[in-house]
């Protein structure tokens, strides 16, 4: 499968940090077996060796990350070339970084690490990690092959933000004034968000915890049964 297949389908995210009981390059390959059984066209994938175990089982489309944490910055997916270089020699199909309007580590400005990247890799395929509809049109500006909202909310510059708000309002606009391809992505957590994502012109929906983690959503049915207690 190439990256064109992905268009209009469900990419699963499969990732589980240390301190989650599934964390385990092996259940992640199991986990994205699973995804392709159900109909997924796409993973999302954090570290080489998840991206490693995850080919051996998937021969689908890889949006690949590596969440690593820098003392000097709150920018933690993909966030210096050391994390683009070990990605790049994976052969993921997408790479995706963080790109919002934070400092990353050593200071370094969005537009210099980007313009680094393409020096050294001008034919990968970059994603976009963003939180706000000026973050995202920026990126487009700056040429990002896809668009992501996978940091709405989760940022201060993009907090109170919620991706569902007023009928995915941020998401639209984003459709509306970006030239390249949006992902819709980000407590996307129902089937019938996802659907709507796809109708509002997003290129393809990533999920992820509402899929594959059970603690969180095990959680859910906890607190529900809890409410009135």
């Amino acid at each position: 499968m190439s990256i064109e297949d992905v268009k209009g389908g469900l990419i699963v995210s499969c990732q589980a940090l240390a301190d989650e009981p599934l964390h385990s390059s092996f259940i992640m390959g199991r986990m994205a077996l699973a995804a392709k059984m159900a109909g997924a066209v796409g993973i999302r994938a954090n570290t080489v060796e998840d991206i490693e175990e995850i080919k051996k089982n998937v021969d689908l489309p890889i949006i690949g990350i590596i969440k690593q944490e820098y003392e000097d910055s709150n920018v933690y997916i993909s966030p210096t070339m050391d994390e683009i270089d070990k990605l790049v020699e994976t052969n993921v199909e997408i790479i995706a970084t963080d790109a919002t309007d934070r400092p990353r580590p050593n200071g370094e400005s969005l537009d210099e690490f980007y313009k680094k990247i393409r020096e050294k890799y001008p034919d990968i395929v970059l994603m976009a990690d963003c939180s706000t509809v000026e973050e995202a049109l920026h990126a487009d500006k700056l040429g990002f092959d896809f668009i992501g909202t996978t940091m709405v909310g989760y940022t201060e510059e993009s907090k109170g933000l919620k991706i569902d708000e007023d009928d995915f309002k941020i998401l639209r606009e984003i459709v509306e004034k970006a030239d390249h391809p949006v992902i819709a992505e980000g407590n996307i957590d129902v089937p019938e968000k996802a659907r709507r994502v796809l109708e509002l012109g997003a290129y393809t929906v990533v999920v992820g915890g509402a899929i594959t983690r059970p603690q969180n959503i095990a959680k859910k049915f906890v607190d529900e049964i809890n409410r009135d207690k």
